[in-house]
């Protein structure tokens, strides 16, 4: 059984950073998965934050290029968000998901994200 597990959450202050790190398991050939980071704050909708497909691309929201990086390393089934120069309107918990080429995707539980002004 597929499971995602978010850590590396906590409380910044503003301006800061964290690494959010995803470790996939029960998957084989994790690297030929796409792997993408979600978020949703409170009283929000769950939006997305960025995607890193198989072959190395990447999309983010626009609203983060520059300041958010998704990574992976797939000799640890281990995906990886960057967050620099933290905002308030960052808090959020944080999501990761996995979507398998037949269409399954899974989610982690998600590790909450707080920023300080």
């Amino acid at each position: 059984q597929v499971q995602l597990v978010e850590s590396g959450g906590g409380l910044v202050q503003a301006g800061g950073s964290l690494r959010l790190s995803c470790a996939a398991s029960g998957i084989i050939f994790f690297s030929i998965n796409t792997m993408a980071w979600y978020r949703q704050a409170p009283g929000k909708q769950r939006e997305l934050v960025a995607v890193l497909a198989s072959g190395g691309t990447t999309n983010y929201a626009d609203s983060l290029k520059g300041r958010f990086a998704i990574s992976r390393d797939n000799a640890k089934n281990t995906v990886y968000l960057q967050m620099n120069s933290l905002k308030p309107e960052d808090t959020a918990v944080y999501y990761c998901r996995l979507d398998r080429r037949d269409g399954t995707n899974y989610w982690g539980k998600g590790t909450l994200v707080t920023v300080s002004s």
